[in-house]
């Protein structure tokens, strides 16, 4: 049974490997005015948006590298969230930690 086309082509870029451009199309990205470039196709950002660079949760100069044994679906919660769960799992237990302080 073929395949039902739906017209979409697909891409995938190897980023070891980036496609390489010739010596006319580097000339012509490198006099493209910011102008010239067609942002139709981007939504617009919104007006209230405030951009800044997200900094480290904690200055990793204070850390100790320690074992500690976790219930397995304690860690496959935090693993779920994405990369850096252990530093999600250290600000959790700061919280706990602030939260208990606060009550001495």
């Amino acid at each position: 049974m073929k395949e039902k086309s739906t017209g979409t082509v697909r891409y995938s870029v190897d980023p070891a490997n980036p496609p390489k451009l010739t010596a006319a199309q580097m000339k012509q990205l490198r006099a493209l005015k910011d102008r010239d470039i067609d942002y139709s196709d981007i939504p617009a950002s919104p007006r209230d948006a405030v951009w800044t660079r997200p900094g480290a949760l904690i200055p990793s100069g204070n850390k100790q590298q320690i074992t500690v044994r976790l219930d397995s679906d304690v860690l496959e919660f935090f693993k779920k969230t994405g990369t850096r769960y252990q530093s999600r799992i250290n600000a959790a237990l700061r919280e706990y930690m602030k939260q208990h302080e606060k009550a001495s």
